[in-house]
C-alpha cells in the first residue's frame, strides 16, 4: 500500500521543488494542503501516515492540535558536523517548566532508542556555574538546569550532563539531545545554526500526538524540505 503524506504548501515554493525530487525516489500519495485548518485536520487524521508542515504558518495549527493533545512538544532534528542531534525545546511557548522539560527529555531519549541510538543528553543554562549570583534570572536558570539534570538521572537510564551555557562543548562531545533553557532560546539556537549557518535539519519531530508530524520552517531551503519529507517517510515505515 502506498504511503500517504500530507504537506503544507505556502508562500515558499521551494517545497514544491522538494516534493518533485522526493517523488522520484520515494513513490507516495502526496496530499497538498493549502491552509492551516486543513493541515491541523490532516495531523488528526489516522488515515494519513505522516504530515509535514512545509511552508504554511504554524501558530494556529499548534493551537488546534493542542486542543486534542495538550502535552505536545517538538525537537528539531539537526545534522551537525558529522553527527545528528535533537535540539529542544524549539517552540517559543514550550519548555517553561522543569516537568515539561523532563517530559521532552524522556520523549527525545525514547525516540532515539527507536532509531537504535543511545541517548546522550546535554542540559543548558543561561550562564556558567560560576556566573551564579550575577542576576536573579541567571541564578534561577542555573538552579533549574541542575534540578533538571538530577530529575533526568533519577527518572531515566539516559546519559546526561549539565553543560550550563557551554553549548559548544556539548556539540564537541557529540551529545545527541541538547535541552535549551527555554523555547525562546532553543528557537534562536535553531535559527542561528540552521537558517543562518546552514546546518542541515530534518525539521522538528513532534511528540505527544498519535501520528507523525514534522514541523518545518517557512524559510527552509529545498534541500531542507526534502530532508523533512524523507524523515517523515522513514518514520512512517518504522
Amino acid at each position: 500500500m502506498m504511503m500517504k503524506l500530507a504537506i503544507g504548501i505556502g508562500e515558499n515554493k521551494e517545497i514544491l521543488k522538494a516534493i518533485e525530487k522526493f517523488e522520484k525516489k520515494y513513490p507516495s500519495d502526496i496530499i497538498a494542503i493549502r491552509n492551516d485548518d486543513d493541515l491541523a485536520k490532516a495531523i488528526l487524521n489516522d488515515e494519513i501516515d505522516a504530515v509535514i508542515r512545509g511552508s504554511l504558518p504554524a501558530s494556529t495549527v499548534m493551537k488546534k492540535v493542542k486542543k486534542h493533545f495538550p502535552e505536545i512538544s517538538r525537537a528539531t532534528y539537526v545534522n551537525g558536523d558529522g553527527y545528528e542531534f535533537l535540539l529542544t525545546p524549539v517552540g517559543i511557548d514550550e519548555g517553561n517548566s522543569l516537568d515539561e522539560k523532563l517530559k521532552i527529555a524522556i520523549n527525545c531519549g525514547e525516540f532515539l532508542k527507536k532509531l537504535k541510538k543511545q541517548p546522550k543528553i546535554a542540559v543548558l543554562a543561561d550562564g556558567r556555574k560560576g556566573d551564579y549570583g550575577r542576576s536573579e534570572v541567571i541564578s534561577k536558570s542555573i538552579d533549574d538546569s541542575e534540578k533538571l539534570t538530577e530529575m533526568i538521572e533519577k527518572t531515566t537510564d539516559f546519559e546526561v550532563e549539565n553543560y550550563y551555557i557551554l553549548i559548544e562543548q556539548a556539540i564537541k562531545d557529540k551529545c545527541n539531545v541538547i535541552i535549551a533553557p527555554n523555547g525562546i532560546i532553543g528557537n534562536i539556537i535553531f535559527r542561528t545554526l540552521v537558517l543562518l549557518n546552514s546546518w542541515p535539519s530534518c525539521g522538528a519531530v513532534t511528540f505527544g500526538i498519535n501520528g507523525i508530524y514534522i514541523d518545518t520552517s517557512r524559510d527552509q531551503t529545498r534541500e531542507g524540505y526534502l530532508r523533512s519529507l524523507i524523515l517523515a517517510y522513514k518514520l512512517a515505515n518504522l
